[in-house]
C-alpha cells in the first residue's frame, strides 16, 4: 500500500461486493486490522457473517449494469465520504465500486484499487472503470499487469 498508510491511525473505507470480492479484502486483515475501518458491501448473509464485528454500510444492490442502482451508491458514496472523511478507499470491485471512487476523486480522497485474483488474461469491466480514478492500481499477477498500464504487481493476496 502507498508508503503514507503505514501508520496506525489512518481511517481505511473497504468497498466491495459481498461473497468472493468481499473475502478477498478480508485476506488483507493483517495490514487492517491496524487501522481504523468501514465497510460498505450488500445485505447479504455472508457479509453479515464475515462482518459482525465490523462496521458497515449497506450498499444498493444489484450493481451490475443497473443504471439506477449506480446513481443510489453514488449518493450513498457522497454521504458516506463526507461523513466517515477516510484516508483512503480500498476495493477489488465489483460494480459498487466505481461511484465510490468517482466521488472519492472529487473529493480528493486517495484510492487503491487491486484487481480480483480469478481474472488473469484479460481487464475486468469495473477495473477498466475504476482505473481513471484510481490513485494505486494494484494487480496479483503478471499477465494482469501487462492488461493495466502503470499498475503495480504485488502478487497473490490470498
Amino acid at each position: 500500500m502507498a508508503d503514507n498508510l503505514t501508520t496506525n491511525d489512518k481511517t481505511v473505507l473497504f468497498v466491495s461486493s459481498a461473497g468472493g470480492h468481499l473475502s478477498q479484502l478480508l485476506q488483507l486483515e493483517p495490514w487492517w486490522k491496524h487501522h481504523q475501518r468501514h465497510w460498505v458491501t450488500f445485505d447479504l448473509a455472508d457479509a453479515h457473517s464475515k462482518l459482525s464485528d465490523e462496521p458497515v454500510t449497506f450498499a444498493h444492490y444489484p450493481t451490475t449494469r443497473n443504471i439506477p442502482n449506480m446513481f443510489r451508491n453514488a449518493g450513498l458514496a457522497f454521504k458516506v465520504l463526507r461523513r466517515l472523511k477516510p484516508d483512503v478507499v480500498i476495493s477489488n470491485g465489483a460494480g459498487v465500486a466505481f461511484p465510490f471512487f468517482v466521488v472519492a476523486r472529487a473529493l480528493r480522497i486517495p484510492t487503491v484499487y487491486v484487481e480480483v485474483y480469478d481474472r488473469i488474461n484479460s481487464a475486468t469491466l469495473t477495473g477498466k472503470l475504476c482505473k481513471p480514478f484510481t490513485t494505486e492500481f494494484l494487480v496479483q499477477w503478471p499477465e494482469q499487469a501487462e492488461i493495466y498500464e502503470g499498475s503495480k504487481l504485488v502478487g497473490a493476496l490470498y
